[in-house]
């Protein structure tokens, strides 16, 4: 990458830095959760198409047979209704019926080279923004509309990055080799989005992948890490047992035990065994059963998850679950209905391409702390893309970009630094334009 293009590409970031600050307050203030990103889907769809790129939208994007924890079709309405009342197009918003809300922004640079790609999260948090009149969005007028919905983990910024990233990479068309491809990723809460899109193939001609998030484990603005390693494969699960009432006093033996089933399937889950390879993790976070004091427990519900090390432990712990939820109803004599709504791959970062990125950040001179390996310990949908492209031999990473928090992610208080919305704009950009240029891995 030559240093004009660096150079021009650092300029054009400081100078967006107001743009950005308006982008996601903007964002903020309208949140929208999983499957419903209707307004933000909907924004991203026009602004890359005013930008000359190809968009991807609706079933060019996701594969709806692997959509999973979808609203009802009600939930889905009102808010494609919100949407269009909140200013997004109508015509890109039918597009994205039934809650197909991904968006795919591509665009082909003169000379041939590398498919570089980004993936940028949209969805917000189901949570109640806080009243305190100290918490900045309160006292800066721009806190969430929309009761019950907040973005409580900066993917209002990872959205906003990724108009800054687009705008960039276009007025560099003439400059540039290779194709871009801007991955917009609705429903990473709950791990639910990523495979949905991934399963449509819309990165399985990617040679370089990329992902960022603000904070986590960079809580400092002005650090960054870029060698994100294990990554925890999980899958999440409902599982409904359905059995029979009765009048527990004057005819018990009618009944089928649906509670009973639950209670079963929830202590047996918390004895898989663990395993020899590596990480495994199981967890019931939620019961709830039967209908009254003097009533055979009819209804139970269990909400589970797995987690492994890699994405073949996970198997293990999950093929382990599913059994014992069976057994447990086949015990009390009760159906049962069992109902994927999240899951996530294994994985780390490619180690060329995170010393790639480390070079990269070192630089730029932006960041005055550049953490190399930082284990995740957690799960993010973004490993579906890493999983895909290293599969096909390309390579995938995934960095940390600091920033200074309010409160942790997911907190009612959550609020970042918006200055490293141009900290995380100038590492991607500049990381992208020097990967489809072809600059040197080693």
């Amino acid at each position: 990458m030559t240093l004009y293009i660096q150079e021009t590409i650092m300029k054009m970031a400081d100078g967006m830095k107001d743009e950005l600050v308006t982008q996601r307050r903007d964002l903020h203030m309208h949140p929208e959760p999983a499957w419903t990103e209707f307004r933000t889907a909907a924004l991203v769809a026009e602004q890359l198409h005013d930008l000359g790129y190809e968009v991807l939208a609706g079933e060019q994007a996701v594969a709806k047979e692997y959509m999973m924890g979808v609203p009802s079709a009600e939930v889905l309405e009102q808010s494609q209704a919100r949407a269009i009342r909140e200013g997004a197009d109508p015509a890109w918003v039918k597009r994205m019926r039934g809650g197909m809300t991904g968006v795919v922004g591509i665009m082909h640079f003169k000379q041939p080279g590398p498919v570089v790609g980004i993936r940028f999260d949209m969805d917000c948090n189901d949570v109640s923004e806080t009243q305190d009149e100290k918490h900045r969005p309160n006292v800066e007028g721009f806190a969430s509309l929309h009761p019950g919905a907040m973005h409580a983990c900066g993917h209002d910024g990872h959205t906003t990055v990724g108009f800054g990233v687009a705008k960039i990479l276009a007025s560099l068309k003439d400059e540039l080799a290779g194709t871009i491809k801007l991955v917009f990723q609705p429903a990473e809460e709950g791990v639910r989005g990523a495979r949905a899109m991934v399963e449509r193939g819309v990165v399985d001609d990617v040679d370089f992948m990329m992902g960022a998030h603000f904070g986590f484990k960079m809580k400092e603005t002005g650090s960054i890490a870029c060698n994100v390693t294990g990554f925890l494969a999980t899958s999440k699960y409902d599982a409904h047992y359905i059995g029979k009432p009765a009048h527990a006093g004057a005819a018990p033996e009618k009944g089928k035990n649906a509670l009973l089933a639950a209670a079963c399937a929830t202590l047996n889950l918390h004895a898989i065994s663990r395993h020899s390879q590596g990480i495994t993790r199981i967890n019931v976070g939620h019961l709830e059963a039967g209908s009254g004091r003097n009533i055979i427990g009819d209804t139970g519900l269990i909400k589970l998850e797995t987690r492994g090390g890699s994405s073949a432990i996970n198997h293990y712990v999950e093929e382990e679950a599913l059994r014992i939820i069976k057994a447990a109803a086949a015990m009390y004599d009760v159906q049962y209905r069992i109902e994927q709504v999240g899951g996530a791959a294994g994985g780390s970062n490619s180690p060329k391409l995170a010393a790639y990125l480390m070079r990269q950040a070192k630089s730029l001179g932006i960041f005055h702390k550049i953490v190399d390996k930082c284990p995740f310990g957690a799960s993010e949908d973004y490993s579906y893309f890493m999983e895909r492209v290293q599969s096909h031999g390309g390579q995938a990473a995934y960095m940390m970009i600091g920033a200074n928090l309010a409160a942790g992610h997911h907190d009612a208080h959550f609020d970042f630094d918006e200055t490293a919305l141009v900290y995380s704009l100038k590492m991607l950009a500049s990381s992208a334009a020097g990967l489809l240029l072809g600059q040197s891995m080693e």
